[in-house]
Parts: C-alpha cells; structure tokens; sequence
C-alpha cells in the first residue's frame, strides 16, 4: 500500500473487524482511492487457500525481479559503496523472505539469485519478508559467475561464507564495495561461486551446533558489514 499502491487490484477486509491496525489501514487506503471490500471469514480463507490472513487480503499485480542489464544501471545510481547479497541457491521461500527483510533492515543495495534452482518472489516470500520485497532491488541472473566476475570487475569484493574458511567473520574487513555471498541450504557455496569469491570467512560457532540457518547467518553478516562501514564511516546507521 505504501511502496506501490498502483499495483494493488483488490482489498478485502474481514467484516466486524475494528480496531486501530484496521482504522490506519482504512485512512491509509482512502488518501490512495482504494475502496476496501468487507467480505466473511469463509471468503477470505479461500482467497489464501487456508493460509494465515490476519483478517486482511490484497490482491496485487506482481512486483517483476530485476534482470541483469537492470544490476549496472543500479550500481551506477548509488551515492555510496554498494552492499549487496548474492544467494547461491537458497530455495527455501521463508529463508529467502527472512533474507529480504535483513537486507531491506541494512540497507543493502540489491539481493542477486540465481534464476533457476533458486526460490523467488512468491506469496510465501512476499508474507515473510514483511514488506522487504517491495523496497529491496531483486535481481535474477542466468549465469551467477558470469555476474560474480563482472562485480569483481567494478572493483566489488567479493565475500564468501564457507564453514571450512581459515578467516573469521570477526577478523574479516568487510567496508567498502561489497557483495556479500551466501550458500544453500544444506549444500553452502557451488564450486564455481567459491572459484570467483576474493575472500571466504565463517561464522565461529561457540556452542553445540554446527551451523546456523542461512537467513540468520545472513543477518549476522549484514550487519557486521554495515557496522565496518558505520566505524569506516562510509555510511551512516539509520
């Protein structure tokens, strides 16, 4: 409602619902001509096929994901050095959501995915990233090495995670023109993504486990990157 109203076809809110979550939602679709359909309970279950709703249900016109002629002209808009994050595979809509709402809360430039082999902006994704994928840049590429290469190419280094790396995430320089890249779940980085990192670092584990969820090690590296680029002073935290 906020980001890209024009894209909002239809809303349907739960009848006999009334309260200041609704009211706000009401004033804040009034000021964009929207007309708010009351409809059942029963109604809306079957809009979202049984899902959880909340008691309120957008239909939308689909935000497109980026391509890779769209990732340069991106780049060169930006007023300070690029944080980006590139996933290598994580096909899980809820990591990918969870993904999208770290990099949208550190202002991270851009998400880049491979285009097949790869979760994308579904509805699961979508509910998940709480509003993340309307705001973050989401860039698809056919050929994730190709793209890696040209990153390195503008001067971006890049940053791999790999359990088995000799440096650590705390030790790591992560200012500067970064694009920080992320593996699977289950199977980390490819072969050919790790070929074309400049850098592979690992989260020290302290405990029982042996690793954490991609979408939390990706919050923790996000924002140790942007706290590098705080103290550097290259970019201020909100």
């Amino acid at each position: 409602m906020r980001q890209a109203p024009e894209h909002v076809l239809e809303l349907n809110i739960l009848e006999g619902r009334q309260d200041k979550r609704i009211d706000d939602l009401l004033s804040l679709v009034a000021t964009i001509g929207i007309r708010p359909l009351t409809v059942s309970r029963a109604t809306l279950d079957n809009l979202v096929d049984g899902a959880t709703h909340q008691g309120v249900v957008a239909r939308v016109r689909p935000r497109a994901a980026m391509q890779e002629d769209d990732l340069e002209a991106l780049l060169d808009r930006l007023e300070e050095p690029p944080l980006l994050l590139i996933l290598d595979g994580v096909q899980d809509p809820h990591n990918l959501g969870a993904c999208l709402r770290s990099a949208d809360a550190t202002g991270t430039h851009a998400v880049i995915v491979p285009r097949n082999r790869a979760a994308t902006l579904n509805a699961t994704v979508r509910k998940v990233s709480c509003g993340a994928s309307e705001t973050v840049p989401f860039v698809q590429v056919t050929n994730l090495a190709r793209t890696l290469r040209a990153l390195g190419a503008q001067g971006i280094r890049r940053v791999g995670t790999d359990e088995d790396a000799e440096q650590d995430l705390f030790g790591a320089d992560l200012s500067g023109p970064l694009a920080l890249v992320m593996g699977s779940e289950g199977r980390g980085l490819r072969r050919l993504t790790r070929e074309h990192c400049d850098l592979l670092i690992r989260l020290p584990m302290q405990g029982a486990v042996e690793s954490l969820n991609v979408s939390v090690a990706t919050g923790v590296c996000l924002y140790f990157a942007r706290a590098g680029r705080h103290h550097a002073g290259t970019a201020p935290l909100a």
